[in-house]
């Protein structure tokens, strides 16, 4: 409970709990902000809301996979380290739905282009974007489209539109994200885990990382005594 910050935090702001957890699972929105919130000293829902739309924390697919808030810090090398495994993991939904690399390196052009210069813009109006290079998106197609472009570090969470979720540049949404080498990138990610989560196995992170067992036992050695 204390290394979860749930029976004693030092997080004052979201971006603090996420950055202390590595990436918390964001599936269920409005549940996700309640796990935010658990691990804050005092938290308001306007806060965390505030601080999604401001950026201080985004929303991407990154691990299982399924949407996760990470920091803008943050999410270029985690996502870098991960997607490999999830794109393995996807691969039978992207043969399913035809979506080939010729389709993929259409659609992220496409996307990239309809979302430069600080568009916001929701998953729907992407479909309207690659229906305009004869890229047919919809329903799940259009879901693995984007979540490929996701992956891919092209797009990442936008600020809501009232209800609705938009979309935006990854680059222009986190400019200043970071990349790391992946043996720096696997230890932070081992040791980030760990210490929020811990005591835990190596099934437990395996499972929450979508990395293989072999990676991380490699995680772990790189860590040494820590």
């Amino acid at each position: 409970l204390q290394n979860q910050q749930l029976s004693t935090s030092g997080c004052d702001r979201p971006e603090q709990v996420v950055a202390w957890l590595g990436a918390v699972q964001a599936q269920e929105y409005l549940h996700a902000k309640w796990a935010i919130g658990l691990r804050m000293r005092r938290a308001t829902d306007r806060e965390i809301e505030q601080a999604f739309n401001d950026g201080a924390i985004l929303r991407t697919h990154v691990l299982r996979p399924t949407w996760h808030f990470l920091t803008p810090d943050d999410i270029r090398w985690v996502l870098e380290l991960t997607a490999p495994r999830v794109h393995k993991l996807n691969g039978t939904m992207y043969r399913k739905l035809a979506v080939d690399p010729p389709v993929l390196a259409r659609s992220i052009d496409a996307i990239a282009r309809a979302l430069a210069g600080g568009n916001y813009l929701t998953r729907q109006e992407l479909g309207a974007a690659l229906a305009e290079v004869e890229v047919p998106a919809e329903g799940m197609r259009l879901g693995y489209i984007v979540h490929y472009a996701e992956l891919e570090r092209v797009i990442c969470s936008g600020p809501r539109r009232g209800k609705q979720f938009t979309y935006a540049l990854l680059d222009e949404r986190a400019p200043n994200a970071r990349s790391l080498p992946r043996e720096e990138a696997l230890a932070e990610l081992v040791r980030r885990y760990f210490t929020s989560h811990g005591p835990a196995t190596l099934a437990d992170f395996t499972w929450w990382s979508s990395l293989t067992v072999a990676e991380a036992k490699e995680g772990v050695a790189l860590l040494g005594d820590a």
